[in-house]
């Protein structure tokens, strides 16, 4: 691994600890980090909003050189959520249930990072 890389995984897991302490503080339960399905991809956080699940996809920013957060999430990437969230669901064994798709943006520039919570994003 380069040290761009391991820095990178760094900001990341900063960045989904500060999502998972903002939405245990809004009442969701969490299930499961890092949820990989072989080389398809990952899921930042599964988690529960009372009787929904939800698959939040969490991305931060410590510069806007590459725009906000939310650029980020492209058809593609929307894509491949969702099939690694068919995934989860079928290792498993979950059926009937509501899911949802949620987006944290998290903007690291100042010294209090700035989260803009986007329920059922896509």
């Amino acid at each position: 691994m380069t040290e761009t890389t391991i820095n990178n995984r760094s900001k990341g897991s900063k960045a989904e600890d500060i999502a998972v302490e903002y939405l245990e503080n809004q009442g969701f339960k969490i299930i499961k980090r890092n949820f990989t399905f072989g080389k398809s991809g990952e899921i930042d956080i599964v988690c529960r909003d009372k009787n929904v699940l939800v698959f939040v996809e969490v991305k931060s920013r410590s510069s806007y050189e590459y725009g906000d957060p939310v650029l980020s999430m492209t058809n593609a990437k929307i894509k491949n959520i969702r099939r690694v969230a068919e995934a989860y669901l079928y290792v498993n064994k979950i059926e009937n249930i509501e899911c949802r798709f949620d987006f944290i943006g998290i903007d690291l520039r100042s010294s209090k990072p700035e989260i803009n919570h986007i329920p059922n994003a896509f």
